[in-house]
């Protein structure tokens, strides 16, 4: 006679699939399997609910238990003269453990998409910047600006908890949302509701963000610009645009670093960041940075405590040495700067490790497919299914705990980092 699963079911979930980690889901287990029954969206139905293959460790394409993967892990860190530590798509815990093994063997480490958040930090490091956080983004809010990034589509919650939230902390004095739209193509389905009183398009190509941007900054300083449009935009749409962030109690201008197209996309955000900083003289603004996949805030954010820096640090000198050029994983690999890659991958299996010829230890899904054989394979689990954490949410302010749910006994990145370092 074979046994029924016992469904169990669990009430707010955090989501650690998006930089949001919405933290309302409802989830339930039968068996192994994982089913979201409310307030999910896409990303994370796909991500809870993925099936779970049954996986060994590997040590040169050969089963092998966790013992001998971890052993020979440790061996080829230990020979490593330069080893870079990649991906870093993992939890606190993880970031700490991992932090601890590269500062132990000279290691360097960037993170999957620092490319996408170094953008932020050059700005933040030459000018600074003042920003708001998701939750006064809902609370406080009457004019929002998406900026050439298509929100919806990379967090696609972002304007059912934020936007057009059915209460705030100042219901009583709500009054409807004017939201307006920078570029073209962005879905403005999720854009409604009573609480959003007007939707404004200034309808660019995606890489002329940046022209648009800079004729705004212009107009609010009461510089000319010539012309009668800003690549396609007319120039009284951008003053009209002007007006409106001049006259709102409190406007936010909204974007994701990876969502922008232009060539520069560091110039577009330190204009964000100069409209914000002039508007606060006579009103209140700030800016609010998306993004955060892949534990990319939590990485950053536990290197910069720990470290004094963000990712892409080596301690090859004994030090954290920060550089975010020298440093960058894709060119340390391209250049044969280093004999070993760890990479570490613990939400999604499509965060498949660089194809390259140097030696791989990886720490992934069990449905990671890399596109080489690595030299150790460690399936790990997924923090808020498999085992407990913590995650940074997108705006830094708060570290949510993730819940085991215990779909599976894969261990955490942080346990295996921790055995290897112990091996050295």
């Amino acid at each position: 006679m074979s046994e029924v699963a016992t469904a169990v079911e669990f009430d707010h979930v955090p989501c650690p699939f998006c930089g949001l980690v919405c933290d309302d889901l409802q989830v339930v287990r039968t068996g192994a399997a994982l089913k979201v029954t409310k307030n999910g969206c896409s990303l994370a139905v796909t991500g809870f609910e993925r099936a779970l293959p049954a996986t060994s460790p590997q040590v040169g394409g050969r089963d092998v238990s966790v013992q001998e993967a971890v052993a020979e892990a440790a061996r080829l860190i230990r020979k490593s003269s330069s080893p870079l530590y990649g991906g870093l798509s993992t939890d606190v815990a993880g970031m700490r453990a991992v932090m601890s093994l590269a500062d132990r063997s000279r290691g360097t480490l960037d993170h999957a998409f620092s490319s996408a958040f170094g953008q932020n930090m050059k700005v933040l490091q030459s000018a600074g910047w003042i920003t708001s956080t998701l939750t006064e983004t809902r609370n406080r809010a009457d004019v929002i600006v998406i900026v050439g990034s298509d929100v919806h589509a990379l967090h696609p919650r972002f304007f059912e908890r934020i936007v057009r939230a059915d209460t705030t902390m100042f219901e009583e004095t709500d009054k409807p949302l004017t939201v307006v739209f920078i570029g073209e193509g962005l879905d403005q389905s999720a854009a409604s509701g009573p609480r959003v009183g007007k939707v404004v398009t200034l309808p660019c190509p995606l890489h002329s963000v940046d022209e648009v941007m800079g004729a705004l900054l212009a107009r609010m300083r009461g510089n000319k610009v010539s012309g009668d449009n800003v690549a396609g935009v007319p120039l009284a749409a951008i003053e009209g645009l002007a007006k409106t962030l001049s006259d709102a109690h409190y406007s936010v201008l909204v974007y994701t670093p990876a969502g922008l197209h232009t060539d520069d996309s560091d110039l577009t955000v330190h204009a964000i960041c100069d409209v914000v900083r002039l508007l606060n003289k006579t009103t209140r603004s700030a800016g609010l940075s998306l993004g955060g996949d892949e534990g990319a805030t939590t990485a950053t954010s536990v290197c910069g405590w720990q470290s004094g820096f963000p990712t892409r640090v080596s301690f090859a000198s004994g030090a954290p040495d920060y550089d975010p050029i020298t440093n960058e994983l894709p060119r340390k690999l391209a250049g044969n700067e280093s004999d070993l890659l760890v990479w570490l991958a613990s939400y999604s299996p499509d965060l498949a490790p660089p194809d390259t010829d140097v030696p791989t230890i990886l720490l992934a899904p069990p449905a990671m497919t890399p596109p080489n054989a690595p030299a150790v394979f460690i399936p790990v689990g997924t923090p808020g299914l498999d085992h407990a954490g913590q995650l940074i949410r997108c705006d830094s302010v708060v570290s949510l705990h993730l819940r085991d749910l215990g779909r599976s006994k894969n261990p955490s990145v942080a346990s295996v980092l921790t055995a290897i370092e112990a091996a050295l």
